[in-house]
């Protein structure tokens, strides 16, 4: 622990500090840093240049406090409450710019006078362990999204992810998992939308050997699986009701049976949850059980589109031309960035990496020009993307619309059209449309079900 020698700081906080492994600091109350601990030096760096330095000067490089400056200041809030604050902040560190969960608690002397504040600082951690994709964005709505992440991240409170597709919530499902003490154990995905019914059961709660025709030996399922660390049901309105009941089982005694098996198994799992349909919507409609509902969705989490955070594109693109084009030091030109700022992303973050993935294979240096990007926004440009006007659209090699015909009606014969253009090359025309296989396949069961398309097409 170091801290200002003219000033020494009692002792025993001092020890107690640098026992803590989460990096801290001891603030007064004119936000002037007098101490960092030993996990701080680790973590950020040599702790003895911010000694002496308000806290809003070596944590935003700012020379005015944060309440000033627009945000939320827990120093300023702990004055005037006394209390612990919590609150969400982007600090400039040795590594970069982060997200960090911030924890001020007040302290008082022997006459109860307010004398420091011990603030603990704790990453919140934005992407799988792997290193894989991460969330990335500091638009007002991502920044209220991601604090309700991190209020809830530490807890085991079942979370409701919602959104509309491609918004992330396999990536916000991994932070939580990240940022919580269970992060050393599994982090397991059930595809709920790509499961068959008949499987549904055995794929989730494992089977017994003779359960059923060719289950030649016993096998554990995707609960175990997560035993200890968290399972991500995506898309769990797809769930078969049949399948509803046992999995509210699970949550409420956190027991269930393999198939085959009478013998009733206990297991330790947080549960988060992903749907980009409305569930009450489903609810009311009697396709989703109403217990299960409520008990899913004890933390429910919206997740912003990407219109409504536009700000972040050039954010967002920076991130992914990384991923999309390796080794290349991909760049947007002005023009490309502010047309690329104005395109609508009904297909939201997923489309926009498509996007980029193609204008990366377009251009032939290292820079996207205007013209690429409006080449690879072509696709893009498929007639259920757009805003549809009351009036009849003429789909490509189509015949026109009817008069009248409503956005979900101009898909439905846009969609059925591509069917026959692609012959059956499901994944390629997943790719032309921007959306993902999954997507697509839960669209064609739709058509299916409404029978405007035959089973097995």
């Amino acid at each position: 622990m170091s801290c200002e020698p003219d000033a020494p700081l009692p002792y025993e906080m001092l020890s107690y500090l640098d026992s803590l492994p989460e990096p801290h600091i001891v603030c007064d109350s004119g936000y002037r840093i007098r101490a960092a601990n030993a996990a701080y030096q680790r973590i950020y760096g040599h702790s003895a240049g911010i000694i002496g330095q308000r806290c809003h000067q070596a944590s935003h490089r700012s020379d005015i406090p944060c309440d000033q400056a627009g945000e939320t200041c827990p120093l300023a809030q702990a004055l005037q409450s006394g209390q612990r604050e919590r609150v969400l902040h982007l600090h400039h560190t040795p590594q970069g710019e982060e997200y960090v969960q911030i924890e001020l608690a007040p302290i008082h002397d022997a006459q109860g006078e307010l004398r420091y504040f011990i603030e603990k600082m704790e990453p919140l951690r934005m992407h799988a362990h792997d290193g894989g994709p991460r969330l990335t964005g500091t638009s007002p709505a991502f920044r209220r999204m991601l604090e309700m992440v991190s209020r809830v991240a530490p807890s085991d409170a079942a979370v409701l992810l919602h959104g509309e597709s491609g918004t992330g919530k396999e990536l916000v499902a991994h932070a939580l998992h990240e940022s919580s003490h269970r992060r050393s154990h599994a982090f397991v995905v059930v595809e709920c939308a790509s499961l068959a019914e008949t499987l549904f059961e055995s794929e989730l709660f494992g089977h017994e050997k003779g359960a059923f025709t060719g289950a030649t030996h016993s096998k554990p399922g995707l609960v175990e699986a997560a035993s200890g660390g968290t399972l991500f049901l995506d898309e769990v309105g797809d769930i078969p009701l049949g399948m509803q009941v046992k999995l509210l089982r699970l949550l409420e005694t956190g027991t269930y049976r393999r198939v085959g098996s009478t013998e009733l198994r206990h297991v330790d799992v947080r549960l988060i949850s992903a749907s980009h349909r409305s569930l009450p919507d489903m609810v009311a409609a009697g396709k989703f059980r109403q217990d299960l509902y409520y008990r899913l969705s004890t933390f429910p989490i919206r997740l912003p589109p990407l219109r409504e955070r536009r700000e972040d594109i050039p954010l967002l693109a920076a991130h992914l031309l990384q991923r999309v084009a390796p080794g290349r030091d991909m760049q947007l030109t002005p023009d490309a960035l502010q047309r690329l700022q104005g395109w609508p992303f009904p297909g939201n973050v997923r489309e926009l990496r498509n996007v980029l993935e193609r204008a990366c294979l377009l251009a032939d240096g290292d820079t996207v020009e205007d013209g690429v990007l409006a080449q690879a926004l072509q696709p893009e440009a498929a007639p259920w993307n757009q805003p549809a006007p009351a009036s009849s659209i003429a789909l490509p090699g189509a015949v026109p619309s009817a008069p009248g015909a409503t956005l979900q009606q101009l898909e439905r014969q846009a969609l059925l059209q591509a069917l026959q253009r692609h012959a059956g090359n499901r994944a390629q025309l997943a790719r032309e449309l921007g959306i993902s296989e999954r997507t697509l396949y839960r669209r064609l069961r739709q058509l299916q079900q409404d029978g405007a398309l035959a089973p097995g097409c």
